[in-house]
């Protein structure tokens, strides 16, 4: 089992930095969204998911 770890020990490190670094960024997203903050560039005017842009297609 050693003998494994060693040969594979620069595989399971980059392994362990990428899931830490991907849940990181995960975790940001649900606490952004939790404060009410958004990453959109903040122009409803150009966006397709928002109520109000749809408003102004059907008029």
């Amino acid at each position: 089992m050693l003998t494994w770890i060693m040969a594979n020990l620069g595989t399971i490190l980059i392994s362990l930095v990428l899931i830490l670094m991907v849940t990181g960024a995960i975790f940001t997203l649900i606490r952004d969204k939790k404060n009410g903050k958004s990453c959109c560039g903040g122009n409803c005017a150009h966006c397709k998911g928002c109520a109000t842009a749809k408003a102004h297609e059907k008029q």
